[in-house]
């Protein structure tokens, strides 16, 4: 499933093994919490997670076209000021950053963990959110 890519310098598969080898795991644990999401506000379960995996396929469609910037994708479903503005904004003062720095070893992991935690209390601030 996906392309393959050739690499030139051996040293760089440790780099694609972060990436290509983890990153699946990652995908699948915040469609995992999008699931809990709507679980908790009241959705079906299945409902919920058929929501959250066409989120990722349809935002996985857009990632694999030529020339696609995630940066701009990422903007142009982000509403100025709105909850995933203020999602992001959490994501990004360290509350849990992304799954980069780290993928050897528990640090990377640790701090995606802390990610999808803020994700359900971003939802739940009253802490009614339960798993």
């Amino acid at each position: 499933m996906g392309r393959s890519f050739w690499v030139d310098d051996e040293a760089q598969l440790h780099a694609v093994t972060a990436i290509s080898g983890s990153g699946p795991a990652y995908y699948h644990l915040f469609s995992e919490a999008l699931a809990d999401a709507g679980v908790n506000l009241g959705l079906p379960r299945e409902l919920a997670k058929q929501l959250a995996a066409q989120t990722a396929l349809g935002a996985a469609t857009l990632q694999t076209q030529y020339d696609a910037d995630f940066v701009a994708l990422r903007q142009a479903v982000t509403s100025p000021n709105g909850t995933t503005h203020a999602a992001i904004e959490e994501f990004e003062q360290g509350q849990g950053a992304a799954p980069t720095g780290g993928c050897g070893g528990g640090q990377g992991r640790t701090a995606f963990g802390r990610t999808v935690g803020r994700l359900s209390f971003l939802l739940w601030p009253s802490g009614e959110y339960r798993r």
